[in-house]
């Protein structure tokens, strides 16, 4: 069951647990939760257990420099409320200590069953983006504490392979917002790196695997941090026959990789979502991401845990990857549209803004939605549609008066995180729904479309660097006052929004 931080104050003596040689995610989140429960006169304890006392540099100066203090403990009397942190109770890598009633705050996947008080959002990049979003529920300002901020935008740093693999824009809030110390992060990054994990980057390199007509490679690393995988990873990508890689290693739970891309048709953060699909979870950025496949649903795959196999394996999917992948260019489409079908809008409800409203004509902002961020100029006849599901994108006013009528129904947001417009020179962040106002999709001059089958990247006419993928149940597009113009509509709202024209 999802609880409140306040759900959390009835109880007085409170134990947080870190996992066993816990990690600057799981300090910084049980840093976090003792220090809002301090604002609310709870008194609680830090610990973490296992047979390792903390020892990595950059962590035992985290742990001193912030004033974490995070204990390490062989037992424990029963607490009236014991909170893991960045972990799930019972699980491998937590030692159980008894309690009378357990709560979880995480972000990885549910392994087994969770008690009733339980905060785990698995498609965030870390737990400190977790405790972020919960402060924020309570109206706490993690920037109030200096030494806070600063461990949770570590936390976040680390878990994300210097946020390489965020994916969740509540993970890119957390790193836009946090007014971090920046003398401790410098301090914290350039200790972490040791002479052996630089033997390790080393001994990778010299056992590639190159495709030079697909123009990615494959390296496996030996048991290292996860930010060790990305350094070798950016050393890789600088070969010149290389344009995306994967790097990775087996650990005792599963595989981690990182992925890099240096070139537009292969964004980082897609490869590393089609690489775990099914056995893990996976995302990024454009040019720099990663993830993580569970052993047991890979040898559940009918592959062997070993190291021939898994080469084998992240090869095939690689090769089907590009060799499955057709990529559209709006403008140098050619459309044939005896394939394509013509539809219309149904009449439904979505909003709208003008830009303008939000920021001068002539200024570049970024739109962080849910899927992702998208880079507009900004001009007087730009407005920027809500569709069915939250989902954003923007559209010229000539093509908005000819596609919707406004309304004077109130709008209600149907997503799960609510868009916000950055200004891109000065980094302010404006929510856009309070700009919002609902509309009613007028049909317009209608569509040409038809089923996609396999995967279609497409280069759209308003953001010609950045694709958008569509997958086999979705629909390729284009409209019939303009066959450029050509784009992915998911087919799920696909067949919520349009009907098929009987003339």
């Amino acid at each position: 069951m999802s609880f409140k931080l306040a759900d959390l104050c009835k109880y007085k003596n409170i134990v947080i647990q870190c996992h066993d040689n816990p990690d600057a995610d799981a300090l910084a989140s049980g840093f976090a939760l003792r220090w809002y429960l301090g604002l609310k006169g709870i008194e609680a304890r830090l610990i973490y257990g296992g047979a390792n006392v903390i020892a990595k540099s950059n962590l035992v100066l985290m742990n001193e420099n912030l004033g974490i203090n995070c204990e390490h403990v062989e037992c424990l009397e029963a607490p009236e409320l014991l909170i893991t942190v960045d972990c799930q109770y019972g699980e491998s890598n937590v030692t159980e200590f008894p309690a009378k009633t357990v709560a979880v705050i995480d972000h990885h996947q549910v392994s087994g069953e969770l008690p009733e008080l339980n905060e785990v959002r698995s498609n965030y990049g870390s737990c400190s983006t977790v405790m972020y979003e919960m402060l924020q529920a309570e109206g706490i300002d993690i920037n109030a504490d200096e030494n806070v901020a600063t461990a949770l935008y570590y936390g976040l740093m680390t878990d994300t392979g210097d946020f390489s693999e965020i994916s969740h824009p509540s993970d890119r809030d957390l790193r836009d917002m946090a007014a971090f110390n920046k003398a401790s992060i410098t301090l914290f990054r350039n200790s972490n790196l040791s002479i052996e994990e630089l033997r390790i980057a080393g001994e990778a390199l010299k056992n590639t695997i190159v495709d030079e007509k697909r123009r990615y490679g494959i390296v496996e690393a030996g048991m290292c941090d996860s930010n060790i995988l990305g350094i070798i990873s950016d050393m890789f990508l600088e070969v010149d026959d290389v344009s995306n890689c994967v790097v990775y290693n087996l650990l005792p739970s599963g595989i981690k990789f990182s992925v890099r891309s240096c070139v537009k048709e292969v964004k980082a953060s897609e490869l590393a979502a089609y690489l775990a699909e099914g056995l893990g979870g996976g995302g990024g950025h454009l040019v720099k991401a990663g993830g993580f496949l569970k052993k047991d649903l890979i040898v559940k795959a009918g592959v062997a845990y070993e190291k021939e196999s898994i080469i084998r394996f992240i090869t095939k999917r690689m090769n089907t990857y590009y060799d499955s992948s057709e990529i559209l260019y709006a403008g140098q489409y050619q459309t044939d549209l005896s394939e394509f079908t013509k539809y219309r809008k149904k009449e439904f409800h979505v909003g709208f803004v003008r830009a303008a409203q939000m920021a001068q004509p002539g200024k570049t902002v970024m739109i962080r939605t849910l899927e992702g961020d998208v880079d507009v100029d900004v001009t007087e006849d730009l407005y920027i549609i809500l569709n069915v599901n939250g989902e954003i994108y923007p559209i010229r006013q000539a093509k908005f008066e000819r596609s919707y009528r406004e309304s004077s129904e109130p709008y209600v947001y149907p997503g799960e995180y609510s868009p916000n417009l950055i200004d891109s020179e000065t980094g302010d962040r404006i929510p856009l729904l309070p700009f919002a106002r609902s509309c009613i999709s007028s049909g317009g001059d209608g569509i040409y479309a038809k089923p996609i089958e396999g995967r279609v990247k497409v280069f759209t006419a308003w953001d010609p660097d950045k694709y958008y993928l569509g997958r086999t149940g979705d629909y390729l597009a284009v409209r019939v006052d303009d066959p450029s113009d050509i784009y992915v509509i998911e087919g799920g709202i696909f067949a919520k929004t349009y009907e098929k024209c009987e003339d």
